[in-house]
């Protein structure tokens, strides 16, 4: 099994085990080793008070990306230190990705950048900057055969 296909099946199984990414109907679009592309379309329920997608949200769906680039290689990793940059609204119904990229490794500790995109326009919504702590362990059993991805 090559190292991509490992962490498509790492970013599978983490999806399968948190309450987060189904309920917010989270779509993985790619996976590889060290980077992790997500979508989500901002429904009603994700909006704040002005009518554009919350800022915890937004961080939430970059943070989910950040997660299953650094747990990419298949070693338990927590984020040490994340901060997120704002830079326009979006609205309800537009759909939002974020793509996490490893930037340097070293050590135990990774630095990751994720951009929250619109998709069709392109637009520039958040830009996250993330510090992971590899903690050690395995997060799937390579041993066993891999299961069907949703």
């Amino acid at each position: 099994m090559d190292k991509d296909e490992i962490a498509r099946r790492v970013a599978h199984a983490m999806f399968a085990r948190e309450g987060t990414g189904p309920a917010w109907d989270l779509q993985i679009r790619e996976v590889r080793e060290g980077y992790a592309r997500l979508a989500m379309m901002v429904r009603p329920d994700m909006a704040n008070g002005h009518g554009s997608v919350h800022g915890g949200m937004l961080f939430s769906l970059a943070d989910t990306a950040f997660a299953y680039a650094c747990n990419s290689r298949n070693t338990v990793s927590v984020a040490q230190a994340a901060s997120v940059v704002y830079l326009a609204p979006a609205g309800v119904g537009e759909t939002l990705v974020a793509e996490a990229r490893e930037e340097a490794v070293s050590g135990r500790t990774g630095v990751y950048t994720v951009q929250v995109t619109v998709e069709g326009d392109g637009r520039v919504i958040a830009q996250l900057q993330g510090q992971s702590r590899t903690i050690g362990g395995a997060i799937i059993d390579l041993s066993q055969p891999s299961q069907p991805e949703p």
